[in-house]
């Protein structure tokens, strides 16, 4: 076994570039968000979810570069599953069949 020791810059530095395709994913999704939904996205926030949502101070980021107010899902690790669920459910109960 080998003891390293590795410093928070080594750490902000090694999550730049993760950290910057994630504010590139949101402001891309922003621009390709139809008005009536960004007029939701104004009022609501953006919700971060995922392993990702982990990252310390990412809300604080994605905030500061998109001037919408950002909130870490509840439970982010399993919030992507079970809003898929719920939008599998909506999709059968639309169509009246199993999927």
């Amino acid at each position: 076994p080998k003891i390293l020791t590795i410093t928070s810059e080594e750490i902000r530095e090694a999550l730049a570039e993760p950290a910057r395709a994630i504010l590139d994913a949101v402001r891309v999704t922003l621009e390709r968000t139809p008005p009536e939904l960004s007029a939701d996205i104004v009022d609501r926030g953006i919700v971060l979810a995922g392993g990702g949502a982990l990252l310390r101070g990412l809300d604080q980021l994605v905030a500061k570069e998109t001037g919408l107010h950002v909130t870490i899902a509840e439970d982010p690790l399993t919030a992507v599953v079970l809003g898929t669920g719920r939008y599998l459910e909506g999709i059968k109960k639309v169509r009246g069949r199993k999927i």
